[in-house]
């Protein structure tokens, strides 16, 4: 499931916040780098939510929004499906061969210690 630009933007809020973010909170955080409607901002948080990548709760009037899952594990499960819509069991070989082609030398070293079991080793700046 790919993200819009508004709907990353929203989601980088929500990421970063510690704690869950009105519609307000949100659209000031955006406010800040983009002239975005209040009413597009809700649009966006409910269609995240119906989408399973906000959980929306209500408090009061208002409702409150955070992110269903990580950063990473959303990457994770992006990287997922596009390998299941790449096809057989050789043409997702191929895809995951060309994927790591295009590793940094670190993250090579971080995906042979994760899949080894090990310690990860320190990841580069």
């Amino acid at each position: 499931m790919s993200l819009g630009h508004l709907e990353r933007d929203v989601m980088d809020r929500l990421w970063a916040s510690p704690a869950p973010m009105t519609v307000r909170d949100v659209h000031a955080a955006l406010g800040e780098q983009r002239d975005v409607a209040y009413t597009t901002v809700m649009t966006v948080l409910q269609r995240l939510a119906r989408k399973g990548l906000a959980s929306q709760t209500r408090d009061g009037k208002a409702h409150l929004y955070s992110a269903s899952e990580s950063r990473e594990q959303m990457a994770a499960e992006l990287m997922m499906d596009a390998l299941g819509d790449v096809g057989g069991a050789q043409a997702r070989q191929a895809a995951l061969l060309h994927f790591v082609g295009r590793m940094s030398a670190n993250e090579t070293e971080l995906l042979k210690a994760a899949l080894s079991g090990g310690s990860s080793p320190e990841r580069a700046p």
